[in-house]
């Protein structure tokens, strides 16, 4: 079966295939290196994820020899002086006399993401490049990739709420490590650190988190794996027990009723493989009364 495209974009490729959606930041002479239009069109590809029910599961990989080598650096010595930079988006990304960091706002869209997304990390990761992957749930690295928290290094922070996002995946010293030096490491340093799951020859990368992504895609219900994606990363900074209890209860209570549950245990008893009828568009459970997001304000 051929992929087909799902939308068509300037810096990204996206493409569906047997219920798995590529994604493959597509600037390859930049070594994909991000800029604002790359910024955009990642909001908006997860936008179109979301939308599709025939997709269920997001693998995230570079195309060339980078995954993503971080911030565009062309504009020189003004490139991380927003206002320098990118005027002609200032009103439309300030809030409260603040410009909001653009792989902020690419990472909270991942963060909300209703489909698992899985990094194929095939080359450099680093700056930006490093920490848009840090909301993606799996990440399986190249042997010849390298990583980078390198923003010390650039007279800058870390972005892209790295700071909530790294010290919870590999933890406190190792990211504080990692940000303090700057310096840019192996995938053998990154699988030791926990960063990422699993290193895998170049042309084994992509069959590798295809064959995960076939393994949640052929075999879980779409709409349970959005709640336990929901459940998981939401809870991750719950300061009690009880508040993932209040909305486990309400997730088991709501599945419980469904068709998915019926097709799910009728499937396991009759031996056969379960064909899932709810769909995420429509058939989402609200197991989160008087949830919002925190203004950025």
């Amino acid at each position: 079966m051929s992929a087909k495209t799902l939308a068509k974009f300037e810096t990204l490729k996206l493409e569906l295939e047997e219920g798995v959606a590529t994604l493959t930041l597509n600037r390859p002479d930049k070594l994909n290196a991000f800029n604002v239009v790359m910024n955009k069109e990642l909001i908006a590809a997860f936008d179109v994820t979301d939308a599709e029910d025939a997709v269920r599961a997001v693998i995230v990989t570079g195309a060339g020899r980078g995954f993503c080598a971080g911030a565009d650096l062309s504009g020189g010595a003004s490139t991380f002086d927003y206002a320098q930079r990118d005027s002609g988006n200032l009103a439309e990304r300030t809030e409260a006399g603040v410009y909001r960091d653009g792989g902020g706002l690419v990472v909270l869209r991942i963060f909300e993401s209703l489909k698992p997304a899985i990094a194929a990390v095939n080359g450099a990761a680093v700056g930006v490049g490093a920490t848009m992957q840090l909301p993606m749930d799996i990440r399986l690295a190249s042997t010849e990739a390298r990583f980078g928290f390198v923003f010390a290094r650039r007279g800058v922070t870390p972005e892209a709420c790295s700071s909530w996002f790294l010290p919870r995946l590999v933890g406190m010293p190792t990211a504080l490590e990692w940000c303090y030096t700057g310096r840019v490491f192996g995938a053998q340093e990154a699988l030791d650190g926990g960063l990422v799951r699993s290193l895998h020859a170049p042309d084994e990368l992509l069959p590798a988190a295809r064959a995960l992504a076939r393994e949640i895609a052929d075999n879980a219900a779409p709409v349970s794996v959005a709640l336990t994606r929901q459940l998981m990363w939401r809870m991750a900074g719950a300061e009690h027990p009880m508040i993932a209890h209040r909305h486990d209860s309400r997730a088991i209570q709501a599945r419980g009723a469904s068709a998915d549950s019926a097709e799910g245990v009728s499937s396991f008893l009759e031996k056969r493989p379960a064909d899932f009828p709810n769909r995420v568009s429509q058939d989402l459970p609200d197991i989160w009364p008087g949830w919002s997001a925190p203004p950025f304000a």
